[in-house]
């Protein structure tokens, strides 16, 4: 938006109307924004937003304890001015005039910036960004609003020596002889790819649909299998009530299998050797989600990639309850249904505004990506984390995020 530019006024009245997912207006001092079409991509859930809805959002953006919000959300804002409250004091004056109203950035204390340093926060951070941010450093990042932040694809290419968005990444990362060190250094660094669209990943162009999956092929695949399995178990293990056990046995599992293929084979940094082979195994599975955990195609598992992993499991059921078939078949399918649960939710915790009871557990796992990858491996429940002491705080986005 241009500098200089007349907009109209807006009743009070008429802003506080526009309160719905349909039409979305909120306010700062005199400024009036809308800001529906960006309820859907907002880091932290739509939600978050409507709960403002035709009211002034000043205070709570420059609360660094409930959000700080990056210089990139102020942008957005600019963006989607589209007029000023009709019966702010300042506006009764300018209205009275020819001149146009000059549109001005906020300052940098609105920013969030300065505000931080003023509550002690931003010194306890290791680095700031180009912009004087303070970021986390293992990640590059100050907040969950800067997962969505586009990334100049040839500047950071030039500064990082690393990855270069615009082509095939799984050849760069074989042949870019990276060292281990390096490669998990850059690869925990968050970039999002043109405004959410997927990266090229794969050389060829036959391969390169293989590698993006969309939400909804999880339940279209493993619902029928999974049905058909708790028919089978349902129809074949009396009492009922034993069989909904061994149902709801298979589902609690998952949530520990979950936690530890998260933890110890998504996250084997550690043990992972220093090797292109390896590096390149670690970037299909799980590195290519931290590289670029706003894409939409590449957050829930492939078909093929997790009928490979749930084969061991499927013959591990049936091993410790060898003595009943259709006992390891149902809790193989509530197993199963876990999973189904696990990858929707993931999907959903990074692109939907979700119900309140979802709310803290998106703001939990974007800080694992934004703030801290070695902590905070659970994406349905933080239970497990408790339980190993992996669990994330909620403290001051301004501050770094350390382990319970």
């Amino acid at each position: 938006m241009s500098p200089s530019l007349t907009l109209p006024t807006i009743p009070l009245s008429e802003i506080q109307a526009h309160n719905t997912n349909k039409s979305c207006y909120v306010t700062i001092d005199e400024k009036v924004y809308d800001v529906t079409s960006f309820l859907d991509d907002h880091p932290g859930g739509g939600d978050l937003i409507l709960d403002y809805a035709g009211k002034d959002v000043k205070e709570i953006m420059n609360d660094v304890q409930s959000h700080f919000h990056s210089e990139a959300a102020y942008e957005i804002l600019d963006e989607s001015l589209v007029g000023f409250v009709a019966d702010a004091p300042v506006m009764k004056a300018a209205v009275k005039t020819d001149e146009p109203i000059e549109v001005l950035p906020l300052p940098a204390t609105e920013h969030g910036n300065e505000l931080i340093e003023q509550e002690g926060g931003a010194s306890d951070l290791p680095e700031r960004d180009s912009d004087g941010r303070p970021v986390y450093a293992s990640t590059g990042m100050s907040s969950a609003a800067d997962l969505s932040r586009e990334t100049d694809a040839l500047t950071d290419y030039k500064t990082h020596k690393f990855l270069d968005l615009n082509k095939p990444l799984i050849q760069q990362v074989y042949f870019g002889n990276f060292s281990k060190d390096f490669y998990l250094e850059q690869v925990h660094r968050p970039r999002h790819y043109r405004g959410g669209a997927s990266a090229p990943l794969m050389p060829s162009k036959f391969l390169e649909p293989l590698s993006l999956t969309p939400w909804w092929v999880v339940p279209t695949v493993w619902l029928p299998p999974v049905a058909y399995g708790t028919y089978l178990g349902l129809t074949h293990i009396d009492p009922l009530p034993l069989s909904t056990f061994y149902w709801a046995l298979g589902l609690f599992l998952w949530s520990l299998v979950e936690y530890i293929l998260h933890r110890f084979l998504f996250h084997i940094e550690a043990a992972l050797p220093d090797h292109p082979i390896a590096l390149t195994l670690h970037f299909l599975l799980h590195g290519v989600h931290h590289y670029l955990p706003m894409d939409r195609y590449r957050l829930v598992m492939p078909p093929a990639l997790f009928l490979l992993l749930a084969t061991p499991f499927y013959k591990l059921a049936h091993t410790v309850f060898y003595w009943d078939w259709y006992v390891a078949t149902m809790v193989f399918s509530g197993g199963i249904f876990g999973y189904i649960c696990y990858d929707l939710t993931h999907y959903f915790l990074h692109h939907k505004t979700l119900p309140a009871h979802w709310k803290s557990l998106k703001k939990y796992h974007l800080q694992h990506h934004f703030a801290d990858f070695e902590n905070g491996f659970g994406v349905t429940s933080r239970f497990w984390d408790r339980v190993f002491g992996t669990e994330l705080e909620y403290v001051k986005q301004s501050q770094p995020i350390k382990a319970a």
